[in-house]
């Protein structure tokens, strides 16, 4: 079995394709950008791209993958070639949203999904969308301004 991470492909041993995506991007690709929250898919710390849609990778196993492309924080800034960053990224730093930075890329996983999908969402919109991510440092009024920033740049 072969999965397609940040475009590239990587194989995947008999023995992990019952493991979650999560602990396959932290402990055998060792892509850790990714990180553990709460394990039942609540937090959002975790979330990646699958086929461009925001996903919870504690809830997703390995072996349900199969023809999905799979995108990290690592390879976000792929999906805006020639850019740099993430334009979700370099709203995040003018913003200065990050504290402790713990949740920091399920979040900005979550807003680029956001964003691709409807370049322009309401406050309303964007409240929704990212009300199922929790960041322990409180930031959700710079975590919507950058989601606007972006939006309003676009």
């Amino acid at each position: 079995m072969e999965i397609v991470i940040n475009g590239n492909v990587i194989a995947v041993p008999d023995d992990l394709q019952n493991v979650t995506l999560l602990d396959f991007l932290r402990d055998f690709v060792m892509l850790t950008g990714t990180k553990f929250g709460c394990g039942i898919g609540q937090c959002g710390a975790c979330t990646v791209h699958l086929d461009g849609v925001a996903a919870r990778s504690c809830q997703t196993y390995v072996s349900d993958i199969l023809d999905v492309e799979v995108t990290t924080i690592e390879g976000l800034d792929q999906t805006s070639p020639g850019e740099g960053l993430h334009p979700v990224q370099q709203a995040w730093i003018a913003e200065g949203v990050p504290q402790c930075g713990y949740c920091q890329a399920g979040q900005i996983m979550t807003a680029s999904a956001l964003l691709h999908r409807n370049p322009a969402p309401t406050a309303a919109e964007i409240r929704e969308e990212m009300n199922g991510n929790l960041c322990r440092c409180g930031t959700y009024d710079r975590i919507r301004r950058a989601i606007t920033r972006v939006a309003q740049e676009a």
